[in-house]
């Protein structure tokens, strides 16, 4: 089966967003990153604000999926559930319903494994030396009391967390992708360029 869903995972300050974008607009597709924060906004009645906070953060130690997997009692789990676990299978459910919708880029929230039972799903990892990145997010969001290596870490290290949570695997493993791109060599238009000819079958 052809492609027709593209999910960009990145590392913080490695260009993942622009480059999702890039290829959306090359490929005339639907694209989801903020966008999707205001969808779950609407449907949950949290700001969008509160939403994009409680996707840096898992909100415990425990098992998400372990507690969803043995409840036998789904209203009750769901009653005890914290606002960002709440927010997660809400956000899950529009995943699924834009990936059956539509072509589109969706980036970052967990969407490859969301979408891993898929057969039209392109996966898509893009990383950076930790120097490019530092020297992307100083350029892009501007120098802070942070140094930017602490901003980095504590960045990936939120978002290392937040997919153990709720995956249960590992973030930025390679088997998990169906192609990683180093986006500091390649640069961010020749890898929206690799990325569009790999869904249209060009490669």
């Amino acid at each position: 089966m052809s492609n027709r869903i593209i999910t960009i995972s990145r590392e913080f300050g490695s260009g993942g967003h622009s480059i999702g974008k890039l290829v959306a607009q090359k490929l005339g597709i639907s694209f989801y990153d903020k966008e999707l924060v205001d969808k779950v906004a609407q449907k949950s009645g949290y700001s969008s604000d509160f939403i994009e906070e409680q996707g840096e953060y898992a909100p415990t130690t425990s098992s998400f999926l372990f507690n969803l997997a043995f409840s036998s009692n789904w209203n009750k789990m769901s009653d005890n559930l914290s606002p960002a676990d709440q927010l997660y299978l809400l956000q899950n459910n529009i995943i699924r319903e834009l990936a059956d919708k539509e072509r589109c880029v969706i980036v970052g929230r967990c969407s490859n494994y969301i979408l891993r039972e898929r057969n039209d799903v392109l996966n898509v990892f893009i990383f950076a030396p930790a120097e490019a990145r530092m020297k992307r997010i100083v350029e892009r969001y501007g120098e802070t009391k942070e140094k930017p290596e602490i901003r980095l870490k504590k960045k990936d290290d939120k978002r290392k967390i937040y997919y153990k949570h709720y995956t249960g695997e590992n973030w930025g493993i390679a088997n998990n992708y169906t192609i990683s791109l180093d986006s500091s060599k390649l640069g961010e238009e020749t890898c929206a360029e690799i990325i569009a000819k790999i869904y249209r079958g060009e490669v």
